[in-house]
């Protein structure tokens, strides 16, 4: 991997990260496209890593949130509690799973058409306010969030229907989703810089700049994406990223089917 690449990778999981389009799934497809090995140790640590640049965002837009009650706190415990079980009984078979393009353009693919009808399988929200979510509720939640471990699911899009199935307007379930991925996204990325040191993996200067840069590139560009996200989410639904999902993902399995790969290792 180079600067030119994790600039781009950058640039994608800032876009994607909290749009209901999956930040994994893309930046595996955008790997593959980029002629870099998914499988390769240290772009699987930099898909996982990158994600702290994007954290960062949420707790800088949404400063004031994370100097409330503790209530606010525990909340989110709660909700991560589900990921926390399935992640460490399926890291195994999640990590197997990363690197497969058919598993994103199909989880894609599915995802879009559950989007197209979303807006009207949820109707009359009771809670416009993310704060204000109950404990049974945001554990909920989680249980929903843990669906986003099948690579191309995503979480954000897991996260804010599983507000919405709790009564939560669509701004309120994606706030929510929104400060759910701080603690989630960074205790996934700790864990795994943690996995990959025990396995004796050590990043050199090269690939420590690259981390760097890619994280900066994350935390602007999602500066932009999540104002832009709640406003459209807010006035027009779901709808273009079910259309979306569905022409990535029909796309890629076309490809794929027509006997090319997209893997260049």
């Amino acid at each position: 991997m180079n600067y030119i690449q994790a600039i781009i990778l950058g640039i994608i999981e800032g876009l994607t990260e909290f749009l209901p389009v999956s930040s994994t799934g893309h930046l595996i497809i955008g790997s593959a496209l980029l002629g870099i090995d998914s499988k390769d140790q240290f772009v699987q640590l930099f898909i996982v890593a990158i994600q702290l640049g994007t954290i960062l965002s949420v707790v800088v837009l949404y400063f004031k949130h994370f100097f409330k009650t503790l209530n606010f706190y525990y909340k989110l415990v709660v909700a991560m509690i589900p990921a926390v079980v399935f992640g460490t009984l399926f890291m195994k078979q999640i990590d197997h799973f990363l690197g497969s393009i058919e598993i994103v353009a199909t989880s894609l693919l599915v995802g879009g058409i559950v989007l197209l009808f979303i807006d009207k399988l949820f109707k009359n929200p009771k809670e416009d306010i993310a704060d204000n979510i109950k404990y049974k509720n945001a554990f909920v939640v989680g249980i929903w969030q843990c669906l986003a471990m099948i690579p191309g699911v995503s979480r954000s899009a897991a996260s804010i229907i599983g507000g919405m199935q709790q009564k939560l307007t669509r701004k309120a379930a994606a706030e929510f989703s929104f400060f759910l991925a701080v603690p989630t996204m960074f205790g996934a990325t700790a864990k795994k810089l943690l996995d990959f040191y025990k396995q004796g993996y050590r990043v050199n200067a090269h690939e420590l700049g690259l981390l760097a840069v890619g994280n900066l590139v994350g935390f602007v560009v999602a500066i932009f994406a999540i104002k832009s996200f709640i406003t459209y989410l807010t006035k027009h639904g779901f709808k273009a990223f079910g259309i979306y999902r569905i022409i990535v993902g029909v796309i890629i399995l076309a490809f794929i089917f027509s006997g090319h790969s997209l893997q260049m290792m």
